[in-house]
């Protein structure tokens, strides 16, 4: 049986952002568009997370998905393994090396932190926490803690990373759904939904009978990912690369 959403329901889940506010107000104009063309009651917007490192904005691309979206859209927000990565620095300061590993600098850069004269003097990671964790407005920190793990819409379960194959949805644990790639990307088996993730990037976007990856690598590419959803089809928005 072919995978559908509700009826009356249109959906688009965006692949991740990176920092790319750029594209992200290209590809949400383009979906605005689109969807005014469309005489579906309920319009949804399910992003998968991973707004922030890598690319020059990602306070922009939070601001704009706080107070930026289209209007006459519900919205759901899920979170990528980036934005864990960056409470857990806040958290705990020793977070700080793994997070610049991951694209954490122009993160820091984009709030206002002076990196390179942290880097220069050698400051303690808790140096580098207390120069960050001021610079985060509350509304900001608000949204990143409020951040779900899953949406589930008709047929298909929206993720950041995939799942563990074999354990029901319910039992998944947050590090498979943030991080998992292999063991998720190689399986064959049915997950019970069609699996709509991101995190691991393809020059264009995976189609598979168990799972759809919409990652198309944003930051390097210039080419963000919307996944359409309505009446039984899928189809792709893209930015021009």
């Amino acid at each position: 049986m072919k995978a559908t959403v509700p009826d009356g329901e249109l959906v688009y889940a965006i692949g991740d952002i990176h920092g790319r506010r750029d594209l992200l107000s290209v590809l949400l104009a383009l979906i605005e568009q689109d969807a005014a063309q469309s005489d579906c009651a309920k319009k949804i917007l399910v992003f998968l997370g991973d707004y922030v490192d890598r690319g020059p904005d990602s306070r922009g691309v939070i601001e704009r998905l706080i107070e930026g979206l289209p209007d006459g859209f519900e919205a759901h927000f899920l979170k990528g393994n980036h934005e864990q990565l960056l409470l857990d620095f806040l958290k705990d300061p020793n977070w700080l090396a793994p997070w610049r590993r991951n694209g954490g600098e122009p993160t820091l850069l984009s709030y206002g932190v002076d990196v390179d004269r942290l880097d220069r003097s050698g400051a303690p990671p808790e140096a580098w926490r207390e120069a960050f964790a001021p610079a985060l407005p509350d509304s900001h920190l608000k949204f990143l803690e409020g951040l779900g793990l899953n949406c589930v819409i008709g047929d298909y379960v929206f993720v950041h990373a995939g799942l563990r194959p074999g354990v029901p949805l319910s039992d998944q644990v947050p590090a498979d759904l943030l991080w998992i790639r292999s063991e998720f990307l190689d399986a064959q088996e049915p997950f019970g939904k069609v699996v709509v993730h991101g995190h691991t990037p393809e020059r264009k976007p995976v189609v598979r009978e168990n799972r759809i990856g919409i990652d198309t690598a944003a930051v390097f590419t210039g080419c963000l990912t919307a996944l359409r959803l309505a009446n039984g089809t899928q189809d792709f928005l893209r930015t021009p690369p």
